[in-house]
């Protein structure tokens, strides 16, 4: 699988949009695959502090730089 725009599984993000979860912090689990195994340009992201998993486009989220 191919990775789009430097994103790579495990990625630590921050929510940009929507805006009832902007600013909570994620890491990328998976990307989004169509039912008949086409890849999405979509982003799974499971939310640190809850227990929620979200579907992203890269324009919604912002990639964390690694210190």
């Amino acid at each position: 699988m191919d990775n789009l725009q430097g994103i790579h599984i495990g990625d630590k993000v921050v929510i940009l949009h929507p805006s009832h979860i902007a600013g909570k912090t994620g890491f990328i689990y998976a990307r989004e695959m169509f039912s008949d195994d086409i890849v999405s340009k979509r982003w799974i992201i499971r939310i640190d502090s809850e227990d929620v998993i979200v579907s992203l486009n890269p324009k919604e989220f912002e990639l964390l730089a690694e210190l």
